[in-house]
């Protein structure tokens, strides 16, 4: 079940691509914005964090929050990480362990069923541009597969790097001209894990992520 500020996101998101919050134009202020979608200002600001992080908004500090001109945007603008943590810090720490989850889910010769499920509703998501629900099948995604890996303890590294795992995903899909490139990388990782071919699998998912962050302009150390 969505949480309150992937509600108010999403109804966030709906007003923005509507016109009814116009590119350049600057939100509403945050108390009243908060009053009018029933949440707290905290729940607003996690929200707002994940639109920026989306590449819909930008925060000004003591300006307020602007939307984001759409047609000039490349993903280079990366917001700040959850806590101040670094964008390639994250990359990295995905990169040493999601690996290892695809290589076991395709080792123990799993159905994909539910991973073919967050593809489909990843790819529905793009076809709306609706990248509140397309970063949320993307965590998903990978929540799963964590999952399949069969080891509880990778997926309990995973719930507990939640939020800076979502927040690095997102990231990608605010570079407006390879939004697409997620969906495919996701399926050369679902095939290779239902071919039972755990190399490739490995290999798919690390080319995932470098991908993922050079659609961003991030560099990062492979380990």
């Amino acid at each position: 079940m969505p949480t309150l500020a992937n509600a108010a996101a999403q109804a966030l998101q709906r007003r923005i691509v509507s016109g009814e919050y116009l590119q350049g134009a600057r939100l509403p202020p945050q108390r009243s914005l908060a009053i009018d979608l029933g949440i707290s200002r905290t729940s607003l600001r996690e929200a707002i964090s994940m639109l920026e992080a989306l590449g819909l908004v930008h925060a000004h500090p003591g300006r307020g929050v602007y939307v984001t001109q759409r047609s000039t945007n490349d993903g280079s603008n990366v917001p700040k990480g959850p806590a101040g943590v670094s964008p390639e810090s994250i990359f990295q720490l995905r990169y040493i362990f999601e690996p290892a989850a695809a290589s076991l889910a395709a080792k123990r010769a799993n159905s994909v069923d539910q991973l073919q499920e967050t593809q489909d509703g990843l790819g529905n998501a793009l076809q709306k541009l609706d990248l509140v629900g397309a970063a949320e099948w993307d965590l998903e995604f990978h929540k799963r597969l964590a999952m399949l890996s069969g080891n509880p303890s990778l997926l309990e590294v995973v719930q507990q790097s939640q939020i800076k795992v979502g927040y690095s995903l997102r990231l990608p899909f605010a570079n407006t001209r390879r939004i697409w490139e997620t969906f495919d990388e996701h399926g050369a990782i679902i095939k290779a894990i239902a071919d039972g071919d755990s190399d490739l699998a490995r290999s798919a998912i690390q080319k995932h992520l470098l991908l993922a962050a050079d659609r961003i302009g991030i560099r990062f150390e492979q380990p």
